[in-house]
Parts: C-alpha cells; structure tokens; sequence
C-alpha cells in the first residue's frame, strides 16, 4: 500500500511539471500562473519522498488528523466552487439585450491572445444577430502589452464587420471586478440586464461580480475554450473566486 502511495505521489509530480512545460511551450499562457504546476509537483515529490521513509509516522496522531481534516475541508471547498464553476460553463446569454460587455484578456503584439480572440468572435456573432445590441469592450492596457485590451478589442470587432458605433471603450481596468465597475459608468442606469462575455471558465465569477455592481439580472456569455489549457483556466478560476468571495465583491 505504502508503495503504491508513494508511485502515485511521483506520477502526479510528473504530471503536473510535464503540464507545465506544455504550457510554457505553446507560448499562449496570459499569465505566469502556471508556475503554480511547479509548485505542485515539488509538492507531490516531497510528499512521496516522506511516506518512502515513512516521516510521517512519527507525527503525533493529532496532528495528522488536523491536517487530514483541513485537506478534507480543503478539498471540499475546492469541488464546491469548481462545480459552481461548470454550472455557468455553456451559458450563452438571451437575444435582444441592449448592451453586452466583453471582458478584457492579453493583447499580443500581432493582436489578442487567444482566449480574448474567442472572447471576441463570440460578441461578433452575437452582436451580428442582434443589431440594435451596444457593445462595451472593457480592459486598460497592462505593462506587458501594446495598447489597451478595450483598444484592441475594439479594432478586432471591426474589423469582423461591427459598426464602430455600437461600440464603448472602458480601458482603465485591470481586474474583473474593475472591469465591471467601469463599465457600470458607461451605461445608463436604467439598465439592469447586461450580457456578460468571457471564456466559459470565467462565467460564473464574472456575472456573480456584476450582480454587485449594479447589474442584478446580468447573464453570462460563455465563450470557447481550449481544452490544453483548461486545467491551468479551472485551477485560477478557484483562487479568482476565492479572492473576490474574501474581498466582498461576490457571492458564492
């Protein structure tokens, strides 16, 4: 048993290091986030290298049960909020809203990533079925990136085909909660009922935050994501929750 338990510890550390350097080589990861697969598979290897030679078992009994029960709680908080998470994931909103607002990702310098891309193309289509629907691009400009995420963004967008007309720029933000609050700004008061579009990972966090920002029956717009990437996108998305829950600025 002990030896099995120890193979298992080296084969998740394997795991989440060989993520890791598949992330860092596709060159499309936003953030350095995915540092924390490094973190994790020194973890797993510590942790497999103690139960080998059995550290552990001369711990007094009360510790361990404390650290079996905080890992318990710790899990369970994890899948709480990973299943809140998914069931946002294929939200795709309501036709003849008056105003959607498109969440901010990394600009590149030949245009944006790939997850504000999708982010995008999904605003373009809907925005192309539904015409009279304004449009509030919204992210500020990060040290890393060419112009503001709302500039970008708002290029992109005509360039599929969208009158420049329809569209808002909010480029002063630099998180979720920032974009929502800015955007709040540029549209009247009277509208309580928005379209909220983001990668689908990010749905549920995003509508929750614009709940308390002034848009009760926000709805979310779930954008594609990429299957590679979405371990790293689920893993952020619990501590992204976790902050803002801590914060005050949602609900879980």
């Amino acid at each position: 048993m002990k030896k099995a338990m120890v193979l298992f510890c080296y084969a998740l550390a394997v795991m989440c290091a060989v993520y890791a350097i598949g992330v860092i080589f596709t060159g499309a990861a936003g953030t350095k986030f995915y540092l924390v697969w490094f973190l994790l598979a020194a973890a797993f290897t510590g942790l497999g290298w103690g139960l080998k030679r059995d550290m552990f078992a001369a711990w007094l009994h009360f510790v361990k049960t404390a650290c079996l029960i905080m890992a318990g709680i710790g899990l369970a908080l994890f899948c709480l909020v990973e299943g809140l998470v998914l069931s946002r994931f294929f939200e795709k909103g309501e036709p003849g809203l008056s105003y959607i607002i498109v969440l901010g990702a990394q600009m590149k310098e030949n245009g944006p990533s790939v997850a504000l891309a999708r982010r995008l193309d999904c605003a373009a289509d809907y925005l192309a079925k539904n015409p009279d629907t304004l449009c509030v691009v919204s992210g500020g400009k990060g040290t890393n990136e060419p112009v503001s995420e709302a500039e970008g963004m708002c290029a992109y967008l005509v360039d599929r085909g969208i009158d420049r007309k329809r569209i808002l720029l909010e480029d002063q933000s630099h998180d979720t909660q920032q974009n929502l609050a800015y955007s709040r700004r540029l549209i009247p008061e009277g509208e309580t009922k928005v379209g909220v579009v983001t990668n689908r990972f990010h749905v549920y966090r995003s509508v929750q935050l614009a709940k308390r920002q002034g848009f009760p029956q926000a709805v979310g717009m779930g954008a594609a994501v990429s299957a590679y990437f979405l371990p790293n996108n689920m893993l952020r998305e619990f501590f992204g929750v976790m902050k803002d829950w801590m914060q005050g600025n949602m609900r879980l």
